[in-house]
């Protein structure tokens, strides 16, 4: 077993925490090939969503900035072609790729892949540091990382730790630096439906509040845990009222 010296290193900025309700606002990738940086893939994504004012403290990124990204599917896309067959490398892999992975197939697209997660093997051969943060590692190890939490900034950082690790590590930890499948199952969410909109609609109106989403966003599942939410909260329509 050889150590692994051509692959992609990628991060997201997300709007929160949950693929399933939250989405993403940028993607940033570096491909290393050979041990050295061939190509770059950066882009905003629009995530038909309001971007909450603690995502922008955090990322510098703001609604109007957002809102001149790409359509997801796009950015999805043309991610997927930059990407190949190649193996996915990440700090904490599992939570970029499951945006990912939701993104893509609710897009109608495949994105079945292998990875390598930086914050594994440091968790396995950095046991006793008080964090394992990308930013943490960074300093650490006195490796270049500017403009934190911002997609491509990070991806560059995590191929920087990643040769890092390997260059103090690989020899006796080869097992933790060999690529895993990547497994995180999805199935494909129609769009909403007119009867979900309209009733969206309406109860938008009656009950008189906002949304921090597009209607015309949602999946048919997201629709149904949006009005879940709303009827919770306010209640239903009384009948003839609407």
């Amino acid at each position: 077993m050889e150590i692994l010296n051509s692959y992609v290193a990628f991060d997201l900025e997300t709007t929160g925490l949950n693929p399933k309700s939250d989405r993403i606002i940028e993607i940033g990738a570096v491909k290393i090939v050979d041990g050295k940086p061939a190509e770059i893939f950066e882009t905003l994504v629009n995530p038909g969503m309001r971007i909450s004012g603690r995502i922008t403290e955090i990322t510098g990124i703001d609604n109007e900035m957002a809102a001149k990204g790409k359509k997801t599917e796009e950015a999805v896309k043309e991610f997927i072609d930059f990407c190949g067959d190649h193996v996915l490398l990440g700090h904490n892999l599992m939570f970029d790729y499951s945006f990912m992975k939701r993104s893509a197939v609710n897009s109608g697209m495949s994105f079945e892949k292998t990875g390598i997660d930086t914050l594994k093997i440091a968790r396995k051969t950095l046991p006793d540091l008080e964090s394992r943060t990308l930013g943490y590692l960074s300093s650490y190890f006195r490796l270049s990382h500017e403009n934190k939490h911002r997609a491509y900034s990070d991806a560059l950082a995590t191929a920087l730790l990643y040769q890092r690790l390997a260059e103090d590590f690989w020899e006796e930890e080869k097992e933790i630096f060999r690529p895993q499948p990547l497994i995180y199952p999805v199935k494909r969410e129609g769009p909403i439906t007119k009867r979900q909109k309209a009733y969206l609609n309406d109860l938008m109106k009656y009950h008189k509040i906002d949304i921090t989403v597009g209607i015309d966003t949602l999946t048919k599942n997201e629709a149904s845990r949006l009005i879940d939410k709303i009827l919770f909260n306010n209640g239903k329509i009384p009948t003839g009222q609407i």
